[in-house]
């Protein structure tokens, strides 16, 4: 019980953080230098960790799917049928979604953390600024900016890289595989994928802001914030993965 209650505590400290965030909604606007800055960090500085990860994954999904239907009476173009929608639905969300959550998430969390504890935060109040809004709607501002042309660039990615592994390693041509993916493509595949990708944006950059105006307690008590950030970033992704497949598929 005492777990729960704990757990209760955390969401509703987080509830009241976003409310107090989203409080200021109205200074957007007044923000946009301050978005556009936060879109060029959170998104195109990590673009090419993000496209490396995507390219490995198109990679493996297409080596291991036609290693599993090299016993099945199907044409090569099956490769391209089962493997892009995958991609579109699952992988290229999923995998930039954990990737970014290390890598912004903990950005994020180190960032604010340290003007936590070092009172730079409580400066920003005594001024009269809305701290929260001031430090965290541009932000999430960035996150919707960046995060629907982080999963375009991922899945271009993944999709061409998948066709040159299968080709390269003599499991289908490429032509073969484009032919299977277009067969079967759907749109709205790559639109729940974006939205996926967008819903994992915002879970990250929301608890990384929270976690990092939680620290306390000096150097340490940054680094275990930065830490709660990336833990509990990946675990509601997973969380929001699920919901979503429920609820848009």
């Amino acid at each position: 019980m005492k777990g729960i209650a704990g757990q209760l505590h955390q969401l509703g400290d987080y509830g009241l953080f976003m409310a107090k965030a989203f409080s200021a909604i109205g200074d957007t606007w007044s923000y946009r230098r301050l978005a556009f800055q936060q879109a060029v960090r959170i998104g195109f500085n990590a673009l090419p960790v993000v496209m490396l990860a995507s390219a490995f994954a198109g990679v493996v999904t297409t080596v291991q799917t036609a290693y599993q239907l090299q016993n099945v009476i199907l044409s090569s173009d099956a490769v391209g049928t089962i493997v892009v929608p995958t991609l579109m639905l699952e992988m290229c969300a999923l995998v930039p979604g954990l990737v970014m959550a290390s890598r912004v998430g903990a950005s994020i969390a180190a960032e604010l953390g340290t003007m936590k504890v070092t009172e730079q935060i409580d400066a920003l109040e005594a001024m009269g600024i809305n701290s929260v809004g001031y430090l965290v709607l541009p932000r999430v501002a960035g996150t919707i900016l960046m995060f629907p042309a982080l999963f375009i660039a991922a899945t271009v990615v993944a999709v061409i890289a998948g066709g040159m592994a299968g080709e390269y390693l003599n499991y289908l041509s490429f032509e073969s595989y484009i032919r299977g993916a277009r067969a079967y493509f759907l749109p709205f595949d790559a639109f729940y994928g974006m939205i996926k990708l967008l819903a994992f944006g915002l879970v990250i950059t929301t608890v990384s802001c929270w976690k990092g105006f939680s620290a306390s307690g000096g150097a340490d008590g940054v680094g275990r914030g930065t830490t709660e950030a990336v833990v509990t970033s990946c675990v509601n992704i997973l969380i929001v993965d699920y919901i979503l497949a429920e609820l848009l598929l």
